[in-house]
């Protein structure tokens, strides 16, 4: 997935009237305003009751369902091999969401100031703020995109992360 395919999608959606967030890699980068590595798909969050419309467009423009974890998540992918990861969120009356999780006692939460503005190639794109993604990033064993992601974050902002 490269620059030019994030911000073909962006502003795809844009036109359909989705709200989304950039998290994952390219979310990062998008923080940082540089693209530090290579991206295998595009991570996406977005409003649940603008689903439908999401995936029309997405449909539209050649993409197909390729996985269905929903409520969680569910992938879309173009004939090309380009991947987007889809997140569903829930939003509350104050800026926050949650998003469901394996654990459905335990949704994930997205405080409203996670809700933030970067740049890829220049361009103002929606994304998760840096603590943000440092949240997402625990719990699990890392791998070297996660460490390396990771470590762009304490170098741009002086961020702690555990790994």
């Amino acid at each position: 997935m490269t620059a030019d395919d994030v911000l073909f999608v962006l502003a795809l959606l844009r036109r359909a009237k989705v709200d989304v967030w950039i998290g994952g890699g390219w979310g990062i980068d998008a923080l940082l305003g540089e693209q530090t590595r290579d991206h295998r798909d595009l991570d996406l969050m977005h409003r649940q009751d603008q689903e439908a419309t999401a995936t029309a467009a997405l449909s539209a423009a050649g993409f197909a369902e390729s996985l269905d974890w929903r409520p969680i998540r569910f992938v879309v992918t173009a004939p090309d091999g380009r991947e987007i990861d889809l997140h569903p969120l829930v939003f509350a009356g104050d800026g926050s969401a949650e998003q469901a999780s394996p654990e459905p006692d335990r949704p994930f939460t997205y405080p409203s100031s996670c809700f933030v503005t970067g740049t890829i190639k220049g361009v103002p794109v929606p994304c998760l703020s840096a603590g943000q993604q440092v949240s997402f990033h625990q719990g699990y064993e890392p791998s070297e995109r996660d460490r390396h992601d990771m470590a762009q974050l304490r170098r741009a902002f002086g961020i702690a992360t555990h790994f």
